[in-house]
This record gives structure tokens, C-alpha cells and sequence, in this order.
């Protein structure tokens, strides 16, 4: 015995009619000026509408709402600049305006049953896409990488909110890959007609977790989390008696009404049906890609630095004078960190920290360093590699690395001896046990 799926309604009541209109506006204009993740349409890309949006808010800002600071940042990293906040006041004021009036023109309308399956179609498309692109760069481990030896060094109280997100999220691998299959299984479920409701469902659970971080670490992509976890929400309204019916009154749930909303012309279906498999499958491969390509970029798999490492420093000479490690030295360095090809990090004994371009020339053995605002009064050293055998109490035998830069630097001569330290933190070390006797919370 097949039960009868529900029938979508023929009459809609005016609340629902006008919030349906109002939804509509707001979801599509949102996704037309803030097509995050979309394939082909995206800000990098220049999209012709964009560059006029960006005058057109300027103006606003300067003229209408007479903002103290004019509009110069626009969407970078950030999606929540002053900019994208106006965008969305805008959005919302369209939306408002173009509700009215489409209230008052199609006041005879019934319902709007067609409409919503498409809106939904394009919703869940939307939604699928972004998770799509978010579990692959959580699956290949790109947005969350493994924590630096900079960020190893750094105190704790000196990380920003986000920046704790991105180290605890980047310590785990596993982890990387539980959120990043959610996501991707979140995509693939809504990309399916038939698994919109579980895909919504597993999505909200998804998208408030991502909105969570966002606010609680505030990492600023808050609007573009906060609309997934709407959309999320607006593809189950219309399955809402089903799903209160089965999770919190125990009683029977009729099926959801999928039946498609086809063409009368043959070819327009098959044609839908193509594009529909070539987005998906585009979407899948060129997001995996693109994730493996920057991984070996910028990722777990990127080149490491010529002189990879977190050295102490042991001597530190100048002009064959020896600089004590005195707290109100300006001068004496007490670390050197070197993560990324071409970029140092300087820690002096007073606390300071500098961040400097390192140039190594692994043929000459030698190394040019500057400040990122000052290319002229440069380090010029020639460096050496040298390790020697250091007998434990224990017995065993622990070899030990050195680095011993000689240059020059403002006239001065200088020669620094600096010891490798092994990267053997808890953090990093510590692994994963089924079995603790006391708990290892440190």
C-alpha cells in the first residue's frame, strides 16, 4: 500500500503569498550579488554588474545614508566589510519595495506552487555548491592547515579569535576530513530531488555549525553563513507538519510531493537533465582540483623553506663583541623562525618581533634578509650547516643541528650561531591514544 504524497495547496493565504514574494526577491538578488562559490561568477572574475554595484553603493553610502568614512574596501577575504553589509540593506530594501508592489499587481494571484519548486531548485543548488566547495578544501586540507612554526612559537593570548579557530581546526587531519564529508555529503544530498529533505536537514546541522565558528571566532564570512543556514531552513518550511509530525508528535508523516515541475517540450527537459549532470560533475572536479593544486601551493604539500626550522640562538656577535641575552636589548636576536620560502621571523630578547623577506642562495650558501618596509638596509650573510653528536644521560646519542650565519649588517659585522630545535611540542607530538589512564590536559 502506497501512501498518498501531499498535495501542494491550491489556495495560499495572503501572509503566505506576500512572504513568498518578499523571499523570493531577497534569495535571488542575494545570490545574484553575492554568487559565492557559483562557478564562472564570482568577484575575481570582474563580473560585468559588480564594478557599477560598487559605485552604485559608494554613492549610497556618501549620499543617502551620509556615512562618516567613504567606501573603499569591497569584498576580499572578508564578506563582511561595511560594503556587504550595505549590499545586504539594499537587498532587503529591494526585496521590501519589490514585494509591495508585486503584491499589489498580482493581488488575484492563487498560489505560487511552480515558482516555489524552482526558487527551491535554485536555493538547493546554491547551497550544494558552496558545500561542495568547502568540503573539498577541508578534505584536501587547504583551509585548515596544519599549524606553523610561527604559530607553534606565538603565545596564546596573542592569537586573534579566528586565528585560534584556524589552528585548532588545522591541528586534526581526521577532523579536517568529518567536517569536510559532511559538507561534501550535505552537497551531494541537495544536488538530488529526491534527498532535499534529508540535504536540508544534515545542511542546517552543517551550516549552523559553520555560522557558529563565524560568530563565536568572528570570522568574518557571517552573511554568506547566515544565508546557507536561512536557505537551509527555507527548504524545509514546506515540510515543516511532516517533520513536526515525526520528530516531536510520534505520528504518521505523508510523503513530500517531488514530483518535477516539467516543460511541455521534450527537449527542454533532456536539455535541463544535461546541465544539470555537467554542473554537478564540473562543480566535484574543478573544486577537487583546484583544492589539490593550491594544496601543493600553499598546503600540507607545498615546498618547505631551504632552512625549515625554529632555531635558538647562541652566540650573537657584533664587531667580535658578544651581545648578552639582556631583556632591554633592542638588537640581539633570541629566535629565528623560518617557515615559508622566503619569509623569516625574527624574535629579539626584548619580546619584539620582526618579519623579514629571506632570500636563500643554496648553491652560494648565502642569505639576504630585510624588513618588508625597508629593501635597502639589508642582512647579507653566508651560512653554514654544521651537527655534532651530544651523548644523553641516558646513553643515547641526539644529534644536534647548527646554523652559523657571517655578514654584515649598517657596517657592522656580525656572527650568529643558532641552534635547531626539534619540533617535539605536546601538541605536535602528543597523537592520538584509545587508551589513557589520567587525562593529558596540559
Amino acid at each position: 500500500m502506497t501512501t498518498a504524497a501531499t498535495p501542494e495547496p491550491v489556495n495560499w493565504s495572503n501572509v503566505q503569498k506576500i512572504a513568498f514574494r518578499f523571499c523570493f526577491l531577497l534569495f535571488i538578488l542575494f545570490i545574484f550579488f553575492d554568487p559565492n562559490g557559483l562557478p564562472f561568477v564570482d568577484e575575481e572574475t570582474g563580473i560585468f554588474y559588480l564594478t557599477p554595484l560598487h559605485k552604485l553603493i559608494v554613492w549610497i553610502a556618501a549620499h543617502v545614508l551620509h556615512l562618516s568614512k567613504p567606501i573603499t574596501v569591497f569584498t576580499n577575504g572578508s564578506g563582511d566589510t561595511t560594503y556587504d553589509y550595505l549590499v545586504m540593506l539594499l537587498i532587503a530594501f529591494l526585496s521590501a519595495i519589490g514585494a509591495i508592489i508585486w503584491s499589489i499587481a498580482s493581488r488575484n494571484t492563487r498560489n505560487y506552487n511552480k515558482m516555489l519548486y524552482w526558487l527551491t531548485v535554485v536555493i538547493r543548488y546554491y547551497v550544494a555548491i558552496n558545500m561542495v566547495a568547502y568540503g573539498s578544501a577541508k578534505i584536501i586540507k587547504l583551509q585548515f592547515p596544519s599549524p606553523t612554526l610561527h604559530r607553534l612559537m606565538e603565545p596564546l593570548g596573542n592569537m586573534s579569535p579566528m586565528g585560534l579557530a584556524w589552528t585548532y581546526m588545522g591541528f586534526s587531519t581526521a577532523f579536517n576530513y568529518f567536517t569536510g564529508f559532511a559538507e561534501l555529503i550535505t552537497g551531494l544530498l541537495l544536488f538530488n530531488r529526491k534527498t532535499t529533505t534529508l540535504g536540508a536537514v544534515v545542511g542546517l546541522a552543517v551550516t549552523g555549525n559553520i555560522m557558529a565558528i563565524n560568530y563565536c571566532f568572528d570570522v568574518p564570512v557571517k552573511i554568506v553563513a547566515t544565508a546557507l543556514v536561512l536557505m537551509c531552513l527555507f527548504i524545509l518550511v514546506r515540510d515543516t507538519r511532516r517533520l513536526v509530525n515525526f520528530f516531536f508528535k510520534n505520528e504518521d508523516a505523508q510523503p513530500s510531493n517531488l514530483s518535477p515541475h516539467r516543460f511541455k517540450a521534450k527537449w527542454k527537459n533532456i536539455t535541463l537533465t544535461v546541465f544539470k549532470w555537467v554542473l554537478i560533475l564540473y562543480v566535484i572536479i574543478f573544486n577537487f582540483n583546484q583544492a589539490i593544486g593550491l594544496e601543493k601551493q600553499y598546503g600540507e604539500k607545498a615546498p618547505k623553506a631551504l632552512l625549515y626550522g625554529i632555531y635558538n640562538v647562541e652566540s650573537f656577535v657584533v664587531n667580535r663583541d658578544t651581545i648578552m641575552p639582556l631583556k632591554t636589548d633592542t638588537v640581539r636576536w633570541d629566535k629565528l623562525i623560518i617557515s615559508y620560502p622566503g619569509n623569516a621571523e625574527i624574535k629579539f630578547v626584548n619580546d619584539s618581533v620582526k618579519y623579514w623577506q629571506l632570500k636563500v642562495d643554496e648553491k652560494k650558501h648565502t642569505a639576504a634578509a630585510n624588513t618588508y618596509t625597508d629593501t635597502i638596509h639589508k642582512y647579507l650573510f653566508t651560512y653554514t650547516i654544521s651537527k655534532t653528536a651530544h651523548k644523553k644521560p641516558d646513553g643515547r646519542i641526539d644529534t644536534i643541528s647548527y646554523l652559523t650565519f657571517r655578514g654584515a649588517h649598517n657596517k657592522d659585522s656580525l656572527s650568529i650561531k643558532l641552534r635547531r630545535m626539534d619540533n617535539k611540542s605536546p601538541l605536535m607530538s602528543r597523537g592520538f591514544h584509545w587508551i589513557n589512564e589520567y587525562p593529558y590536559n596540559r
